[in-house]
């Protein structure tokens, strides 16, 4: 069979063609990024001011703290763990999340016959849906909301500069539940003297007490409360800081079974913010 020759002007007009329909794709596409439609424009600006956080993602919890500080935070009374029971202990128990990549956490707990101590540990990714607000404002703002519900005053700090602000702090004093501020009884009769010792640790005005904290994270702060009750005697010290789009909170508590011996504000702080700069460096990795 022959072969149909070949025509070129054909080609040519056919070439032309094509040319001149990419030319027009090209221009329409430069003019729509050139800045000419206001939408476009808005879009732009709205991604610049509302920046993603740098985290997108989250460590497991339960293996982000060292064994040696979770085993620093949950010592013994002398009496030997079995090898199952220390893994059991220093692995953690992992909690229940629906989106590791948004909230992880994990707790430890070790009792003793001197009472019992817990650790939690929450990590937060925060994400602003808000498109005129970047995830770390969000995320500021989500710690500030933290920061004052737990009524540290804005101006405590523990650099050596700061000033304790004895208004609004907790007084941390253990006090007869059943009484009330005329020391008297609800059913009139008169108060119980407290048998346990008063608390100077986290008092107001202490370099213990409540406060915000330098050199961690981009925002931090650091909370303790001693707390009397039938049940026993705890102290609660909390750890929360930002850094980024990302909220660590830590919970560490000791509960004493002997009301005359509190737990101790600065071994309990030490051991708290240790962990914390420890994950701080983790997240800055």
């Amino acid at each position: 069979m022959p072969r149909k020759s070949f025509v070129p002007g054909a080609a040519l007009l056919v070439t032309a063609a094509l040319a001149a329909g990419l030319t027009g794709c090209t221009s329409g596409s430069a003019t729509g990024t050139g800045g000419g439609d206001g939408k476009g424009g808005d879009a732009a600006t709205s991604a610049q001011s509302a920046q993603p956080g740098r985290y997108q993602t989250l460590p497991e919890a339960c293996g982000l703290p060292s064994r040696n500080t979770v085993r620093s935070m949950l010592p013994g009374d002398g009496q030997p763990l079995s090898q199952a029971d220390a893994a059991k202990i220093y692995a953690g128990r992992a909690d229940v999340t629906y989106d590791a990549d948004r909230r992880v956490g994990c707790q430890w707990t070790r009792e003793t016959s001197e009472g019992t101590r817990h650790l939690t540990l929450d990590i937060q990714r925060v994400v602003s849906y808000d498109a005129a607000v970047s995830d770390d404002d969000r995320a500021q703002e989500i710690y500030t909301g933290k920061q004052q519900a737990a009524k540290i005053p804005a101006g405590s700090s523990d650099s050596p500069s700061a000033e304790a602000s004895p208004k609004g702090a907790p007084t941390d004093q253990p006090t007869d539940q059943g009484a009330d501020a005329g020391g008297k009884k609800a059913n009139g009769g008169a108060a119980a003297p407290s048998a346990t010792p008063s608390d100077p640790g986290a008092s107001p005005g202490s370099p213990l007490a409540p406060r915000v904290l330098e050199n961690l994270g981009d925002a931090a702060f650091l909370n303790d409360k001693l707390v009397t009750t039938d049940s026993g005697v705890h102290r609660d010290v909390t750890v929360v800081f930002r850094t980024s789009n990302v909220i660590v909170t830590i919970a560490y508590d000791q509960w004493s079974v002997d009301k005359t011996k509190l737990p101790e504000s600065q071994e309990l702080q030490d051991k708290a913010r240790a962990l914390g700069s420890e994950l701080s460096d983790h997240l800055s990795e």
